[in-house]
């Protein structure tokens, strides 16, 4: 028997379908598109992908790589709206790898603070 309840998407079009849960971050990056290097800033981050600040425009479906220094990893993008750039990742980080990263953003906020 079909159940009554609509699914998610009937009831907000607009719902959150993200498949992993976000965090947000300042990590300074490089995207590489082509044999283009593009300087960035990851505004957050999942095991899934990232969102960019990206001064340039690019189309979605483009192959990248984001280099934090501390790791590489091939991606999508998969949308832009004006210099916010969505990219989903290749293979999906795991936990360590996902940590690390956060921790690195905290430490570089931290830092910052102390600066001032």
């Amino acid at each position: 028997m079909a159940s009554s309840v609509p699914a998610p998407q009937a009831q907000d079009p607009y719902a959150d379908r993200r498949a992993f849960p976000r965090v947000e971050v300042a990590l300074p990056a490089f995207l590489q598109a082509g044999r283009d290097r593009h300087s960035v800033q990851m505004i957050d981050l999942s095991a899934g992908g990232a969102k960019l600040h990206c001064p340039v425009t690019l189309e979605a479906g483009a192959a990248v790589e984001l280099d934090c220094g501390t790791f590489i990893r091939p991606g999508v993008v998969r949308w832009q709206n004006d210099e916010a750039l969505g990219l989903s990742f290749d293979t999906e980080l795991n936990a360590r790898e996902l940590s690390a990263l956060v921790n690195r953003s905290s430490a570089l906020t931290a830092r910052m603070k102390v600066a001032d």
